[in-house]
């Protein structure tokens, strides 16, 4: 047996030791398992969840009004229209991106179990949050990134977050794109015995949990009333899920929930060639539409974030858009930030001029910029790898091939992402893991009608065409 085989045949105990939780004790059927009480498992409510955030800062950010974006919103809509927008501004945390919320219960959870160091596998801002709430805990910290394509390329933002995880004193382990990621994490787990910080934990979720909370509350006291909708950058689906989960223990219900992504359909996320002309390391499509299909193909057994629990609506907007609205944040509002929350911003613009002005719009979260963040710096190495920067149409735009940044803001627009269409992907993902004359039982029809935020009736319709198209 080789190295990489033993490894792998040792994933569900090292995985165990790691994380601390017995995820099979969840399991209820043969897709179905306890989400809620494997949240509620953890003894972590969003109050005490909040307490253990202020104790290294994290947290209490500030809401932030966009007044000259909302007049420039107004500008390029019909009258009457032009929602108010809000942005949270997460950047103020610790590491600088709402990050630290996921990380801080993690590493505190570390710390209680006797864990002498944590470990995370990212290539974006939660290896510094990991990192930094690490030394405040006092734990040792090592990150697995995938950082570089074969030619040792590496993406400017991934090369800021290295530097950035570095600084907080972690040891980050750098890889090539590829299959072995999973592999170098689960052997450094087994080699260190360090705890799974993992971004797919309840204790992750938890951690953003007090972010809807919080944004809930600020909205409330400041307008009289819970926002209409919080747009929320989508990647892996636990800021989705985590904020939604903080805004309903609000009792924001009746806020609608959008997720946003940055579409790079076209481009394999898993590819050596495409990997550098991605020009955006989270917040795309190329993680969004598989964690959406099927959540867990995260690095636990059951990843607790589970978007399409919790969204309303799912829009994807450009490369150049983003890069666009990132500078009229800069330029109008005096706030320079990275990509990732600019993603949520750029479809807070469109969907602003598609509602009343008496309306209010929550971007979910900022994040710090820097060097590597910077809009010139990705542009620059795409124009490096051939890739062509022009200003037009952003419905010309060509992920791999063309980014078009928008001449005028009047032509930001979203794209709606077919969510039944999405439902139906992912209830064929959930077939896939199961014999092929498996008959699913009442437990696990109502599991995949909640996983889907539908009802019976589409889960057993949508099972049934399946199986005709199957056949």
């Amino acid at each position: 047996m080789s190295r990489y085989q033993h490894i792998m045949a040792q994933k569900e105990e090292i995985v165990k030791a790691s994380v601390g939780l017995d995820y099979a004790h969840y399991t209820t059927g043969l897709l179905a398992f306890d989400y809620e009480k494997l949240l509620a498992d953890t003894g972590y409510d969003v109050t005490t969840a909040a307490d253990i955030q202020r104790q290294t800062a994290v947290g209490n950010t500030p809401l932030v009004e966009l007044k000259n974006i909302t007049e420039l919103v107004r500008a390029t809509a019909a009258p009457g229209n032009g929602a108010r927008i809000f942005i949270k501004d997460e950047a103020a945390n610790p590491s600088g991106s709402f990050k630290d919320r996921r990380a801080s219960l993690s590493i505190h959870e570390a710390k209680k179990r006797g864990y002498s160091g944590v470990a995370a596998a990212t290539s974006g801002n939660y290896g510094a949050a990991v990192a930094s709430q690490a030394a405040k805990a006092g734990l040792r910290c090592i990150i697995v990134q995938e950082a570089f394509d074969s030619q040792n390329i590496a993406q400017p933002e991934i090369a800021e977050k290295t530097r950035a995880c570095e600084a907080y004193g972690a040891e980050v382990i750098r890889l090539s794109v590829g299959p072995e990621l999973f592999y170098v994490f689960l052997k450094v787990l087994k080699d260190t015995g360090y705890f799974n910080a993992s971004l797919y934990t309840p204790y992750s979720i938890i951690g953003i949990e007090t972010l809807g909370f919080e944004l809930a509350q600020q909205v409330k006291e400041l307008c009289g009333r819970f926002p209409d909708a919080v747009i929320t950058t989508h990647a892996g689906g636990g800021n989705v899920t985590g904020t939604a989960r903080g805004l309903r223990k609000a009792g924001a219900v009746d806020t609608q929930m959008i997720a946003a992504s940055v579409d790079l359909s076209g481009l394999h996320m898993a590819s050596d060639h495409d990997f550098n002309r991605k020009s955006f390391t989270t917040g795309h499509t190329g993680f969004s539409m598989p964690f959406s299909t099927w959540p867990d193909r995260a690095d636990v057994p059951r990843n607790a974030a589970r978007a399409l629990r919790y969204m309303d609506r799912f829009v994807t907007v450009t490369q150049g858009e983003v890069f666009y609205i990132t500078q009229v944040l800069a330029e109008l509002e005096g706030l320079q930030r990275g990509p990732a929350g600019n993603t949520s911003l750029a479809a807070a613009f469109a969907i602003a001029r598609e509602m009343n002005e008496d309306h209010i719009v929550v971007v979910q979260e900022t994040e710090y910029t820097g060097a590597g963040k910077h809009p010139l710096a990705q542009l620059n190495l795409a124009k490096k790898l051939g890739i062509e920067i022009s200003r037009g149409d952003p419905k010309d735009n060509k992920p791999g091939v063309r980014i078009v940044i928008p001449r005028a803001p009047s032509q930001i627009a979203v794209t709606d992402v077919d969510l039944p269409g999405v439902r139906r992907s992912y209830l064929r993902h959930a077939l896939e893991h199961l014999p092929s004359d498996t008959t699913l039982g009442a437990i696990d029809l109502q599991f995949l009608a909640d996983e889907t935020r539908t009802d019976l009736k589409f889960v057993e319709e949508s099972i049934d065409e399946l199986h005709r198209t199957a056949g």
